[in-house]
């Protein structure tokens, strides 16, 4: 038996207990400054108020954050379980705190561009995040998984990635399970990156749904558009991937979690509200509450490619959806107009 440390109530994190439990680990779950009621309730009645799933029955406690460093007394692993809104949160209090010999995997998907235009990933940021001379194996989890369905044990496949095989294979042996299946690799770039991208182009397809389904939401939802959409995404990911150094095998990861997050979430719906006319402040109000992560990774992609292009080294021709979508949320494009002749190519 191992001892997991989730720090982060998140939906993702938590659903990790269902594999974690099962394989007769204990899981010990801490709420960050945001997470009270959701650790209260769990802690009570044993329900996850975001997932709306009733957590395993046993092999799992709570914390409140002021009983963090209670939590990983003894931890043999901990989990970054917080949104790309709480990296900062979790790097400035968390990290320092973290014991050199117990290695930290993150579910955080996104990237960061720098002021030249290149983009790094969490794992990356924790890295440059780490008080001096501090040795910390980081490592992540991408792959096409949501949340609600990995904790209802529908078959999932993922990669974890870091830069130790040996600990990549230990922390596989912690979660694998009939259900969720793990492959593994040590290209933390391309796989971050890939399962980062995702997001923001998700975004761009799902504006297809808002334009059938029409303004009054009584249209028929087609599936050309979306397919076309979707493979103009694959492409600008794929050239993006190129761009960071990732192994182009990752573009897998890309369309896979692509897929799966066009298919509900909060990125559909801010994209269909977007493709149904609504401006991105008024997408933004509608879903108040909810995070939208899709729009900070498509903003500062958009913004890295923008720094690359004027320093000669892409073309924005060669990302058309992704401008655009950057368009709509950042430089107050009128309405939606996807630029379908900027897709077409012509090989010989």
């Amino acid at each position: 038996m191992k001892i997991i440390t989730i720090v982060g109530a998140g939906q993702m994190a938590c659903a990790l207990s269902f594999p974690a439990t099962q394989n007769g680990n204990k899981v010990r779950v801490v709420g960050t400054p945001l997470d009270r009621d959701v650790i209260e309730t769990a802690k009570t009645t044993g329900f996850h108020t975001l997932l709306k799933r009733q957590l395993p029955s046993t092999g799992i406690e709570y914390y409140q954050i002021e009983d963090v460093n209670k939590a990983l007394d003894g931890a043999d692993v901990v989990i970054c379980g917080v949104s790309s809104f709480g990296v900062d949160w979790f790097s400035d209090n968390i990290l320092p705190i973290i014991p050199e010999n117990i290695p930290l995997l993150s579910i955080t998907k996104g990237m960061i561009d720098l002021e030249d235009g290149s983009m790094i990933t969490y794992p990356q940021y924790f890295q440059s995040k780490l008080i001096l001379n501090k040795k910390l194996s980081i490592n992540a989890i991408g792959g096409p998984c949501t949340s609600y369905e990995l904790a209802d044990k529908d078959n999932s496949v993922v990669t974890f990635c870091g830069y130790d095989i040996d600990i990549l294979r230990t922390l596989k042996s912690l979660f694998e399970s009939p259900y969720y299946h793990i492959s593994l690799s040590t290209d933390v770039v391309g796989v971050e990156c890939a399962v980062a991208l995702k997001n923001a182009y998700a975004l761009g397809v799902s504006l297809a749904i808002g334009l059938t389904i029409g303004a009054d939401g009584l249209g028929h939802e087609h599936y050309n558009s979306q397919a076309g959409l979707f493979g103009q995404s694959v492409k600008e990911m794929k050239h993006l991937l190129e761009i960071v150094g990732g192994g182009e095998e990752n573009i897998i990861l890309s369309a896979g979690d692509l897929y799966v997050t066009v298919f509900g979430g909060r990125t559909r719906k801010v994209g269909t509200l977007l493709g149904q006319g609504l401006s991105i402040e008024e997408s933004i109000k509608q879903l108040k509450g909810v995070t939208l992560e899709s729009i900070v990774i498509a903003t500062r992609t958009a913004r890295g490619v923008r720094v690359l292009a004027k320093r000669g080294i892409v073309k924005l021709s060669d990302f058309p959806l992704l401008m655009h979508v950057d368009n709509i949320i950042n430089s107050g494009a009128a309405a939606v107009d996807i630029p379908w002749k900027a897709f077409e190519t012509e090989k010989i």
